[in-house]
């Protein structure tokens, strides 16, 4: 018996704005296979168990889900074994529960592994790639988290280095990640690609008063630094700025008490509102609400948050960090619908706040890039259309790269 969640998804008919929860499910592989259209291939795709759960929303978990709607599109039929654990850094029965869920799969198996689950235990991908046709898709280098001890962050690094140098395929969500990866961990360029995050065009955000308030959506934790950007809001307050984010906050509960003391200290809980996560209606109401999008993230793979914003037309002041600029992007006119300033530099942040409030010019210029890049977005498909390339791809005969 295993103790995972699978369910296999729907092909998508027309706009699906939010996937379902999971159902229950049965307890073996084979009771959940069905009956899959001819034209359909199978990829088993292994994700964290919290995948659905909407206290912890992340980009990672809104790709896995979106991706298994589009897929079928692609030629692809998705089941999905969600594998609850503290990953990276999973208990023995969490371990066990993945190897059990491997073990279960035939033999030239296409499965692809978010990399959350896969990249911190070598112990178990590692001999399956020897018969399995395994992918591996990185949301976020493992050593890239913010905070770790240096030794945890080193082991978890060596630990991604064998899982991604074992497998055939590894898929990044951006062209700064593949050749981070590539350079990092010494991969073969040939084996890595990329499958950057869509977006869905929404309607264009009404905002507040088209400059006033800014929205922050990131879970809250050391790596999206929302703490520079409450240290930036503090050295603005003559200026009439109100700030939500919008976010988990139950990823790192210590941090999140040290941001509300911040906040405190600096006299700013009736301008900083930590507004928890949100999704469906409510998030579309703080988006629409929304008059500069404000991200302060020590490392970022590329930024779903920006492209949501950018897909209803809110410019985007952003620390340039990995991905970034790419989520960023360019109108086609070539205009710049953001801004990005140096990491960990409060006092940039601070001085393009006070020019977004003071320069009538520069609002209207990003608003106008903002909406051209609005209009040029990648589709949700295109992000589907690259993973079933590398999955159509897979060789035949896995085997153990070097």
């Amino acid at each position: 018996m295993t103790d995972v969640t699978l369910h296999r998804a729907a092909p998508r008919l027309g706009y699906v704005p939010q996937q379902p929860t999971a159902p229950a499910a049965a307890s073996t592989v084979g009771a959940n296979l069905g009956i899959v259209p001819m034209s359909l291939r199978t990829v088993h795709f292994v994700m964290p168990g919290g995948v659905d759960d909407p206290a912890v929303p992340s980009g990672g978990n809104a790709y896995d889900r979106r991706v298994c709607l589009d897929l079928p599109g692609f030629g692809w039929q998705a089941v999905r074994h969600a594998v609850p654990g503290g990953w990276p850094r999973p208990g023995a029965a969490d371990r066990e529960a993945l190897a059990r869920t491997l073990r279960e799969l035939p033999d030239d198996t296409v499965v692809l592994l978010d990399g959350l689950v896969a990249c911190g235990v070598p112990e178990v991908v590692v001999p399956e790639a020897e018969r399995l046709r395994l992918a591996v898709l990185v949301h976020l280098p493992l050593g890239d988290e913010t905070g770790l001890e240096p030794a945890v962050a080193a082991d978890l690094d060596a630990r991604e280095r064998a899982v991604l140098r074992a497998v055939p395929a590894v898929i990044a969500t951006s062209d700064w990640a593949v050749r981070r990866l590539v350079s990092h961990h010494g991969l073969d360029p040939q084996r890595v690609h990329v499958a950057a995050p869509g977006a869905d065009i929404a309607p264009l955000a009404a905002g507040t008063d088209g400059v006033s308030h800014l929205l922050c959506v990131a879970a809250v934790t050391p790596r999206k630094g929302q703490h520079r950007l409450v240290e930036a809001l503090a050295a603005v307050t003559d200026l009439p700025w109100t700030c939500t984010c919008v976010g988990g906050l139950t990823n790192d509960p210590e941090y999140v008490a040290h941001l509300r003391d911040l906040v405190r200290s600096h006299g700013l809980q009736d301008r900083f509102r930590l507004a928890g996560p949100q999704s469906g209606a409510a998030l579309d109401a703080s988006y629409a609400a929304a008059d500069l999008m404000v991200l302060a993230s020590y490392a970022e793979t590329y930024g779903m948050a920006i492209t949501e914003a950018l897909a209803r037309g809110i410019p985007v002041l952003a620390t340039d960090v990995g991905g970034v600029p790419e989520a960023v992007g360019r109108a086609p006119d070539g205009g710049v619908p953001g801004i990005l300033v140096p990491p960990e530099d409060p006092a940039a942040l601070a001085v393009e706040l006070r020019g977004w409030f003071g320069e009538v010019d520069v609002r209207r210029r990003l608003k106008a890039a903002a909406r051209g890049r609005r209009a040029a977005l990648d589709g949700w498909a295109t992000t589907a259309r690259s993973l079933a390339g590398v999955l159509g791809r897979l060789p035949e005969a896995p085997r153990r790269v070097a």
